[in-house]
């Protein structure tokens, strides 16, 4: 390790602030020198006083004189050319009413040093933080939360949202004040509507402020708290103005009645003022419970995991909570059970249903060697499993993180709202100081201007906004999981939504992607079997599926040779030296490269090219520079997916396009075209390509989805407009997209972009009748057209409306064939 420093001694005169010490780590060094280089750009930050790194654990550590600047720090990093370590805190947010609270949340986090990124969700009632190292942890941001006036409880590690008993302990309270709201509410508004009928049921002012005074300050203290703290925090929410609204109609009310002459019955206003308090909570009930709505998908997830597994060691049998079972641990799961966690089944067999993961709805044989996942159910047969993953690494938790981060990601859309928002209650509190005062000049009747003005305040909804977003993005993606579709976040969503032409892999994709020999072609004086057998010496340790398939081949062939010097050439073929002649087993590309030519064998070639067939020549060249001999050709042949055709139709049937991009030679990538009605096809396209391909598709203006499956195939995901990748396929390919698709069913793919053009709608459907609602609702209210108890009503009704439109996304499944 080497370290530079820079001092520079405090005043005598002043008090050294206590220092501040950052700890981050630095990817992307390979030598002492980048070590040096990045000490060097962190001592020449203000007020550091010494700066060390360490290439071996890639980690730096930065002392400042006093408050320490981790952003400062990490843009130090990132300016010498290396990467700062990021970190993602996932908080629960509590006491959160409306998009101005959130607003506010996200303002306070995105103030603590360190915090690069914070996303709040109003819906979920979540806060996604990326913050920079060790320096900025969880205990920081709660501050700051609980600074601004709200709470926050740190999330379980492995993604979930841990405990459903708050949230509906939190949906049983709310359901209990209103319905306590609208009981003490009742025989006020009974006299509300006797006034209708002509009939005086009203009862007597006393007995009204009695009611409404429990009403206002009990069930009602609530806006008053979060009301103060807004004002606190030098912000303003939805509290803030049911907590003016109502309490100017109980104060001009309670005026009226102490100012009352002796006989004469004040016109009063306590039953606006208690009804209005009904409504809000009501509202707010409902709101509650179709939140706890919006989150089930991941509670389903999270309820797939046994509590605890029966583990097999020293050759018995006992339970044990899922939590102490390891890595090479086994596990028996009886029929009928769930398998607790990721593992390979080592004894036993039979059907498995994973269609909570997949949405498969058939269960998948297992035998020996074959993957399970945790939660999963064992349907029949008894299992005896080798766990492979545990805690956060398992399957499961894997896809819960993935979906919650989505949910909890906010659409490029959201940004508009929560500019809004941020203006959005001062803006009503101006609008309804103005209609108090023009009124109150227009008339001269204050009392006709305070509850003017009260209706202002009280329809104005900046819930609505706030949750018309977040909520359909979250029962949206979650209703995709369900089904096997798992959406990386809002942003991939809101362009999935736009996509007018997919560009399809062939194999793994739209083919099975396990292919078989089919032809053995020999030259001129060679034999089939000499053929099969050096191709399979050749491909012993490959793991390219062509390897495999020669590999199967030649299963009851003699013991191979070894093959020494094997290399794989990307998109061409492999190399590999055997029984000491070098060999070739690749395509016509690259036995031109070898100098290799059989014109005898070329028509044949040609032949099962034209019929479908992958065709790979075996050459044999006697040393580095020796004359290149063909041994023969080998085709092989793969079948296309059963649901292949008909995911093509359904893309067709949405007004997309689909292309294939592939590869394989012309002939197999022509037969698979015309089996599926694929017009357009890119074949023989070497791995780096195919991201060309993708620039290409987008530079003639299609909005471009690549659907893939291995590592070769991880450019072109990145490069499209949207990627998505087959979960059967490559981790690598998974990490470059934004859609997953969690069983290799190509028909998920137009499910993707129905879900998303579904949820996109859903999102302008709620932010038009969000704004249209306060566009005309407020106008109504400033010129007197609704009445206090009428615009709490509305303001109810447009919070429910939103979550309730939204939430006809939940029954969302895959479109059937033909529909």
């Amino acid at each position: 390790m080497t370290s530079a420093t820079t001092a520079t001694p405090p005043s005598p005169a002043l008090a050294p602030a206590p220092a501040a010490v950052i700890d981050i780590g630095v990817s992307g060094m390979t030598c002492a020198s980048c070590a040096r280089r990045v000490e060097k750009a962190l001592a020449r930050l203000p007020d550091v006083t010494e700066a060390a790194v360490n290439l071996a654990t890639e980690r730096a550590r930065v002392v400042f004189s006093g408050a320490g600047d981790a952003r400062a720090v990490a843009d130090a990093i990132e300016k010498a050319g290396f990467q700062a370590e990021r970190r993602d805190i996932a908080l629960t947010i509590g006491g959160m009413t409306c998009a101005s609270c959130a607003g506010r949340v996200e303002k306070a986090l995105a103030r603590v040093p360190g915090v690069e990124q914070a996303n709040v969700n109003l819906a979920s009632e979540r806060a996604q933080i990326v913050v920079f190292g060790s320096a900025t942890g969880a205990d920081r941001l709660i501050a700051a939360v609980e600074r601004a006036g709200f709470t926050a409880t740190p999330m379980d590690d492995a993604g979930g949202t841990g405990s459903d008993d708050p949230r509906a302990a939190h949906a049983r309270r709310e359901a209990f004040h209103a319905l306590a709201a609208a009981g003490l509410a009742a025989p006020l508004a009974l006299g509300m509507v006797g006034d209708l009928f002509g009939a005086d049921w009203m009862l007597p002012g006393w007995a009204q402020l009695a009611l409404a005074s429990v009403v206002q300050f009990g069930l009602g203290a609530r806006f008053y708290r979060a009301g103060w703290k807004a004002l606190r925090a030098g912000a303003g929410n939805m509290d803030l103005l049911v907590a003016l609204g109502t309490s100017a109609a109980w104060g001009l009310s309670l005026y009226a009645l102490l100012t009352a002459h002796p006989g004469h019955s004040p016109h009063l206003y306590f039953e606006s003022s208690a009804v209005l308090i009904a409504f809000v909570l009501l509202g707010k009930a409902l709101e509650s419970r179709a939140k706890g709505r919006t989150v089930a998908a991941i509670r389903a997830l999270m309820d797939l995991r046994p509590a605890t597994a029966r583990l097999w060691r020293d050759g018995s049998e006992r339970e044990v909570p899922v939590e102490r079972v390891r890595v090479g641990d086994r596990v028996r799961v009886r029929p009928g059970e769930r398998i607790p966690l990721d593992g390979t089944v080592v004894e036993g067999s039979g059907g498995v249903d994973e269609s909570m993961l997949t949405g498969e709805s058939l269960p998948v044989d297992k035998e020996p060697g074959a993957r399970v996942t945790g939660g999963s159910l064992n349907r029949d047969g008894a299992l005896t499993v080798e766990v492979t993953a545990v805690g956060g690494d398992t399957t499961l938790a894997r896809i819960v993180r993935l979906v919650d981060s989505a949910q909890a990601s906010k659409a490029p859309i959201q940004r508009l709202v929560d500019r809004v928002s941020a203006v959005f209650v001062p803006a009503v509190l101006a609008v309804a100081g103005a209609t108090l005062v023009a009124w109150w000049l227009a008339t001269g009747d204050a009392e006709q201007a305070i509850v003017t003005a009260v209706s202002v305040l009280v329809i104005a909804c900046p819930c609505a906004l706030g949750l018309a977003t977040p909520t359909a993005l979250m029962v949206g993606m979650g209703a995709a999981a369900r089904q096997g579709v798992l959406i990386k976040d809002a942003e991939a969503l809101e362009r999935a939504h736009a996509v007018t032409l997919v560009a399809f892999d062939k194999t793994g994709t739209l083919t099975e992607g396990t292919p078989r020999v089919t032809d053995l072609v020999p030259a001129a004086g060679g034999n089939a079997a000499d053929l099969l057998r050096r191709a399979a010496a050749l491909q012993a340790t490959s793991e390219h599926p062509l390897g495999q398939a020669v590999r199967e081949a030649a299963a009851q062939a003699i013991p191979l040779e070894p093959v020494t010097d094997f290399r794989a050439l990307a998109g061409r073929g492999v190399t590999g030296v055997v029984a000491g002649r070098a060999l070739l087993l690749g395509n016509a590309r690259a036995v031109a490269e070898w100098g290799g030519a059989d014109d005898a064998l070329g028509p044949r070639a040609a032949a099962l090219e034209s019929a479908g067939r992958t065709v790979s020549w075996l050459v044999e060249r006697d040393g580095a520079d020796g004359p290149a001999t063909v041994l023969g050709l080998i085709a092989f042949g793969d079948t296309v997916k059963p649901t292949a055709a008909a995911a093509i139709a359904a893309l067709r049937g949405q007004g997309v396009a689909a292309v294939m991009v592939t590869g394989d030679g012309w002939g197999a990538a022509r037969a698979v075209a015309a089996t599926l009605g694929i017009e357009r096809v890119f074949a023989e396209v070497l791995p780096g390509d195919k991201a060309a391909v993708i620039a290409t598709l987008k530079g003639e203006g299609a909005r471009v989805a690549m659907v893939g499956d291995g590592i070769n195939d991880a450019p072109a995901l990145a490069a499209a407009d949207v990627g998505i990748a087959m979960a059967t396929g490559s981790d690598v390919a998974m990490h470059s997209a934004g859609v997953t698709l969690m069983r290799g069913d190509p028909r998920l793919v137009a499910g993707a972009i129905d879900i998303a053009r579904r949820t996109h709608g859903k999102i302008r459907q709620g932010l038009f009748w969000a704004f249209a609602y306060n566009l005309v609702g407020i106008p109504l209210a400033a010129s007197g057209h609704l009445s206090p108890v009428l615009a709490g009503a509305a303001m109810a009704l447009s919070s429910v409306s939103v979550m309730v439109n939204a939430l006809s996304l939940r029954g969302w499944t895959l479109p059937k064939e033909g529909a």
